[in-house]
């Protein structure tokens, strides 16, 4: 069958449990061409590729619906072993590499070449699982590979343990470029450990791969990568095909307009017919060059000032350090720079100390950090105020009636579904839990309140419920309320200013109604003035 594209996924859907989290999805590669994919995090780009790949988990939760073509023929790719007889490989995200293990051994693990074993007999018991293995002539073939993407520095019998992760990002495809017949080369955002001067190798050996007739699927949220070395691009957004673009026809504006824009309906309505005018000169809480060693999220010399009043909002894709912000100042990562409350220096070092200064939080790791599961839920919103202010104590014990009482006034609050202030907190469904989180977090009556993910899990009612009361409470009681939160819905409902973060730096800091453009420009790291548009 004569086609245009090498791969052709066509109307593809998928459901998780109910969920359905592809919708008619298609996708389209022409060979020897770099397609980026592209889309905010949940647009659904991981489980197409997951699809692509035959990876177990789309197996083991009913399969998917839809059409996966190879140079016009209907293919069916059940596993992951199917995927690379077809020619498919992938270069994850999480290195899959054995640190153990040698290049060569890592290179060739799974597809190692040996001869018969010299004792006819022990080939007759045993079959050929004790063939001698060649390891002179693997290491040949990982050495070819690797000379094959310009990696002549990297040694085929040195250990993976302890290399750099931009090498250990190049042995990853030279693996997949020793596999035989390798037609198709997924890259799940390869650059984003590489330093600089990696990643710019990196986009020069995914050029040189296209130029041999290799389609290459690059998944990144980076625009000026896309704009750099890529052919064509889709965009999904909510798990819907957008757009499929020729990039010498497009712009990074109009590529961030379409990765972002939707019909923003607010989550919560502002009463306030006017803008409130909140004051630069009353700062409730600053970072200067703050930094924050969360593994997977750190923070990187950041600087903003939060005014006295305001709901400011952290926004961003996954990975990018938005979440590393507020567990920096929990004190459960070690951080350098200074945080100021009011004017006054933090000292992190001190374990309680955003506590004792009256800021209050709600953890995104709730059954991690934020709860103590087995306890009751009169316990767990009690717990920190106990701790912190003695509240709810007399004589040094419980005050039963005091914190009944205000167990249950949080519990009609929150609408949390419940049987009673002594259920354990375990026993509730993910969206109750979070409830009780922020129940707690209200509790302690805080000057600033961090609240991070604050609606994940829970329906839209109970959104919309936990939302306007974040609201009421800076409206009524002005409190200072920091949301940190991947959905931009969200943030834009509530938020005077949403401050992006990229690469562990702010990278622009928005009004909730400014264009789609920009929050897409910025979630790469850019601002318009950046791109000449």
């Amino acid at each position: 069958m004569e086609t245009e594209y090498l791969l052709s996924m066509n109307n593809i859907s998928k459901e998780y449990f109910g969920n359905r989290v592809l919708k008619n999805v298609d996708l389209q590669v022409k060979a020897g061409e770099i397609h980026a994919l592209m889309g905010e995090n949940g647009a659904g780009k991981s489980t197409l590729m997951n699809i692509l790949f035959g990876m177990p988990v789309i197996h083991q939760t009913g399969g998917y619906e839809g059409q996966v073509q190879l140079a016009g023929e209907d293919i069916n790719i059940t596993d992951p072993h199917d995927a690379m007889n077809y020619g498919i490989g992938m270069v994850h995200q999480e290195f899959m590499l054995i640190p153990a293990f040698t290049v060569t051994q890592n290179i060739k693990l799974g597809r190692e070449t040996g001869k018969p074993n010299m004792l006819p007999l022990i080939d007759k018991v045993f079959g050929r699982d004790l063939d001698t293995l060649q390891w002179d002539e693997m290491a040949k073939d990982s050495r070819k590979a690797l000379d094959s993407i310009g990696m002549m520095n990297i040694e085929e019998y040195a250990k993976v343990a302890g290399m750099p992760i931009g090498y250990q990002q190049f042995v990853e495809i030279a693996r997949e470029i020793d596999k035989t017949g390798i037609k198709i080369l997924v890259f799940d955002e390869p650059t984003a450990v590489l330093t600089e001067s990696e990643a710019d190798r990196l986009l020069e050996i995914m050029r040189l791969l296209a130029s041999r007739g290799i389609a290459i699927i690059f998944i990144t949220h980076r625009l000026d990568e896309v704009v750099q070395v890529a052919d064509s691009l889709t965009v999904l957004r909510d798990g819907e095909f957008v757009a499929r673009k020729e990039v010498a026809e497009t712009s990074y504006v109009e590529i961030a307009q379409l990765m972002i824009g939707r019909t923003v309906e607010k989550l919560v309505e502002d009463e306030d017919t006017d803008k409130r005018e909140l004051s630069d000169d009353r700062i409730a809480l600053e970072l200067e060059y703050y930094c924050v060693n969360m593994p997977g999220e750190r923070v990187l010399d950041m600087n903003v000032k939060i005014r006295d009043g305001e709901i400011f909002g952290f926004g961003g894709l996954a990975g990018q350090g938005k979440i590393g912000i507020h567990n920096g100042i929990q004190g459960l990562f070690e951080t350098e720079g200074n945080v100021y409350v009011h004017g006054e220096l933090l000292d992190l070092e001190k374990r309680g100390e955003a506590l004792r200064n009256d800021i209050a939080f709600v953890s995104e790791d709730r059954r991690g950090v934020g709860l103590l599961l087995n306890e009751s839920i009169e316990r767990n919103i009690l717990f920190s105020a106990m701790q912190v202010k003695n509240e709810f104590l007399k004589g040094g014990l419980l005050d039963g009636k005091k914190s009944r009482e205000h167990s249950l006034e949080m519990i009609r609050l929150l609408d949390i579904r419940c049987t009673g202030t002594q259920q354990t907190v375990g026993s509730l469904s993910g969206g109750n839990q979070q409830k009780v989180c922020l129940a707690r977090a209200i509790t302690l009556n805080p000057d600033i309140l961090m609240v991070a993910e604050p609606t994940r899990g829970i329906d839209i009612g109970a959104k919309k419920l936990v939302l306007e009361h974040l609201r009421k409470m800076n409206r009524e009681e002005g409190v200072t309320i920091v949301v940190i939160s991947s959905e931009l819905v969200e943030l834009r409902s509530i938020c005077d200013r949403i401050g992006i973060v990229s690469d562990g730096k702010i990278a622009d800091i928005l009004a909730p109604d400014s264009p789609d453009a920009d929050f897409g420009l910025a979630m790469s790291g850019l601002k318009r003035e950046d791109v000449g548009e």
